[in-house]
């Protein structure tokens, strides 16, 4: 009796995606820790000095966590209301934050009253910063209005009113402690400057302005809203650099890395977007299981904090390298030379070859096809692990099964949930090329055989129609390309040179070119 061949499953190639250095710098994290707030977390804010604790702002608290606790190590609660944008101070030791009362709050990050109050705008206060020289806050409110406050006296220095809507965040720059940037759901970004009463650039966004950004060299700004982001050239009076739309819902959060040459934006689409600041395209990706409304990147990229609207804190920290071990600690295994003894060695006139045959090892499907069981091996390629990952194991043990004659046999007796799982693997494969010649056959049995089922189930039925509609859609598609191909084959049929030999002379030919009406003949 021969012995049993297993089914040929056909090797397609496989195009995966390119891997470059920022795949494998921003897949160099550990799985995420996550953590329930009480609230939506709202923002993100990471001390700029070691032990780089970071504020998470949501509901009525604020809480600060330490780098690797999953429990905060300290609270900020004496908020009425929901609590918005706690910022820290660039010494790490003040943090400032908004409130749905009006009231902008001063904290000492190591104890929990209110250090300052700061009264003055009539609606929430949504954005809070500290100047860079650490001795003013600036706070934007819903009530249209920006204001300056000078920290010690708790006095307010200037108040601009430029903005038509709710003012939603806002930025200080870095180099100058003068200027500092807001932008508005009245859709523009407007840049002002303490020492005149006016603002000094203006640029439209063209959306509700969610999130603004300063590069650190303060040449750059970068403002998110709707699904844009858009970089702007401070240098030339605020002109529009790029203009980018990778996400496909409302931008909420920008963020910079440390080195400064990658730029991250996250969004109610639920994906993290990393962009090359060189050529403004997307270089990776990250997922979330929620819409973003926060994100933060800890010092020197160590972590990625992220902050939804299901209450959820999402914190991704780098792999750190191992440390090489001792190789004189290591047990030392066996050496080249034990391996390629013998490989030389010439067998003599007496030597006994003894073999050791190596046993098939058969897949579960192979087992069944080799026991004439062929309902269960197709049942088998058509558990979900097999065929949502690897179709073509499917399809190639169907395609035995039809070389076999057995493929109607396989296929019939079926109830609801087997036959939908079947409609379902058809739906998602029967259009692909690499499947199609399979797959189609299949699809013609099956519809032979539960023709007279339909309208008994109304999943079945819906799967039905789906495969009807694919079909016809597929079929518009084939017959389009076939007049395209008739187009081309007409092109080309126009280009090609024609060479009409003469009849009594074998010397001459007639030559006709393309654009020529009379032949031309040549000797």
């Amino acid at each position: 009796m021969a012995s049993y061949k297993p089914a040929v499953i056909s090797n397609y190639p496989k195009l995966g995606k390119k891997v470059t250095r920022d795949t494998v710098y921003w897949k160099n994290y550990k799985a995420p820790v996550q953590i329930k707030e009480f609230g939506a977390v709202t923002n993100i804010g990471f001390s700029p000095i070691a032990p780089y604790n970071y504020a998470v702002t949501a509901s009525t608290r604020i809480h600060i966590y330490g780098r690797y606790s999953q429990e905060p190590i300290k609270t900020f609660s004496r908020f009425k209301d929901t609590a918005y944008c706690g910022t820290y101070r660039n010494d790490g030791k003040l943090l400032v934050a908004g409130s749905e009362d009006g009231i902008v709050r001063l904290f000492d990050v190591d104890g929990r009253a209110a250090l300052r109050q700061y009264s003055g705008h009539t609606k929430a206060v949504q954005v809070t910063a500290f100047t860079s020289d650490d001795y003013r806050l600036i706070s934007g409110s819903d009530d249209y209005s920006v204001r300056l406050w000078d920290i010690s006296t708790s006095t307010e220095l200037l108040c601009f009113k430029e903005h038509t809507d709710y003012i939603r965040c806002g930025c200080t720059s870095n180099l100058n402690a003068d200027l500092f940037v807001t932008g508005s759901y009245d859709h523009t970004v407007k840049v002002f400057d303490a020492r005149i009463d006016k603002s000094v650039i203006t640029m439209e966004h063209g959306q509700p302005v969610e999130s603004v950004l300063m590069f650190p060299s303060g040449g750059l700004l970068v403002s998110a809203g709707g699904r844009y982001v858009k970089v702007w050239d401070m240098l030339k009076g605020g002109q529009l650099l790029a203009s980018l739309r990778n996400h496909h819902k409302t931008v909420t959060c920008l963020c910079l890395s440390k080195s400064g040459q990658r730029l991250l934006s996250a969004s109610l689409d639920r994906h993290v977007k990393i962009y090359s600041t060189s050529t403004y395209k997307v270089v990776h990706s990250l997922d979330y299981a929620a819409a973003i409304l926060s994100l933060a990147l800890a010092p020197e990229d160590e972590a990625i904090v992220v902050g939804m609207t299901n209450s959820v804190l999402n914190i991704r920290h780098r792999k750190c390298n191992e440390k090489k071990l001792d190789i004189a600690s290591k047990k030392r295994g066996p050496s080249y030379r034990y391996f390629v003894k013998g490989k030389d060695y010439m067998p003599k006139k007496d030597d006994v070859l003894v073999s050791n045959p190596v046993r098939l090892q058969l897949k579960k499907y192979d087992k069944l096809l080799k026991s004439f069981q062929v309902s269960l091996a197709l049942d088998a390629v058509l558990e979900s692990k097999i065929r949502i990952k690897t179709p073509e194991i499917t399809t190639g043990v169907m395609q035995e099964l039809n070389r076999r004659g057995t493929l109607q046999n396989a296929l019939a007796g079926r109830d609801e949930k087997q036959l939908s799982i079947l409609l379902g693997f058809l739906i998602r494969n029967v259009v692909d090329p690499r499947f199609a010649s399979v797959l189609m056959n299949v699809a013609e049995i099956v519809i032979d055989i539960y023709s007279s089922v339909i309208g008994e189930s109304s999943i079945v039925d819906n799967q039905f129609l789906k495969l009807k509609d694919l079909l016809e859609k597929e079929i518009d598609y084939q017959e389009e390309l076939l007049e395209v191909l008739g187009m081309m084959d007409t092109i080309f049929a126009t280009m090609t040179t024609k060479k009409v030999v003469v009849p009594g002379n074998q010397n001459c030919a007639v030559v006709a070119g393309p654009e020529q009406e009379e032949p031309m003949a040549v000797a």
